[in-house]
């Protein structure tokens, strides 16, 4: 059987392609990565070519395309053991977990936008920030106390840690302050072997993409840059 096709973006920035990427890696789900760079300005005219919504993630598979993070996830669902927990109670957790992160924390992911290989100090913490902060601890800390943890539907690694990942790098690059438990969770989840591997290859990324190096750099003062030396390209 021919291998899913999984395209993705620049793995600095690219936080929806993390999500479906890091399950498909850490459940051993067989697949091929490819790696779109995003461009100076529009990727409408190459992105097109695979997505319908010329966005990553997308998945191309048993001749489908699947081109929404979500669908993505119940997609393999369908097909592998291991996305969603097995208790009844934990899964539909879960999945309301997933999908609250797939619509919510707009002020999060805006002021905060995804740079693995980058520390920046942060102008201010607004209130809408850390409101979703707020939400994001109480969540965290809901599904640690009911499922036992040590992930955030129990014992091992699912579909909602993945949707959480680039939470975690986001709370070590913009040195966001967390109660101590949901800090702990966000080491956990960067200590993973699977966002260790997509860390190593962040960084190791010559490209940079302009638009989203403004946005990095409007959030505050950038105070380390741990990525290669960006090409001339």
């Amino acid at each position: 059987m021919t291998k899913p096709v999984l395209y993705i973006a620049n793995k600095n920035y690219s936080s929806w392609s993390l999500r479906p990427w890091a399950l498909l890696r850490a459940l051993e789900i067989p697949f091929e990565e490819r790696l779109m760079r995003f461009a100076d300005g529009s990727n409408a005219a190459v992105f097109s070519a695979f997505s319908p919504t010329a966005k990553v993630p997308c998945l191309h598979a048993e001749g489908a395309v699947i081109w929404d993070s979500l669908a993505i996830v119940e997609f393999l669902a369908e097909r592998y053991p291991g996305v969603w927990p097995t208790d009844p109670l934990a899964r539909a957790w879960a999945r309301c977990a997933a999908a609250e992160m797939h619509a919510g924390f707009g002020v999060l992911r805006h002021d905060c936008s995804m740079t693995v290989g980058q520390r920046v100090r942060l102008r201010q913490v607004s209130p809408a920030l850390q409101a979703d902060l707020d939400r994001l601890q109480s969540l965290w800390a809901e599904g640690l106390r009911r499922f036992g943890g040590p992930y955030l539907a129990g014992p091992v690694f699912t579909a909602v840690d993945a949707f959480y990942a680039p939470v975690a790098f986001r709370v070590r690059s913009y040195g966001l302050v967390l109660n101590v438990p949901a800090a702990a969770y966000a080491g956990r989840l960067l200590a993973h072997p699977v966002l260790l591997e997509w860390e190593a290859a962040a960084l190791a990324e010559p490209w940079r993409e302009p638009q989203h190096e403004q946005w990095i750099a409007a959030a505050g003062e950038i105070t380390a840059d741990f990525r290669a030396a960006a090409s001339v390209d």
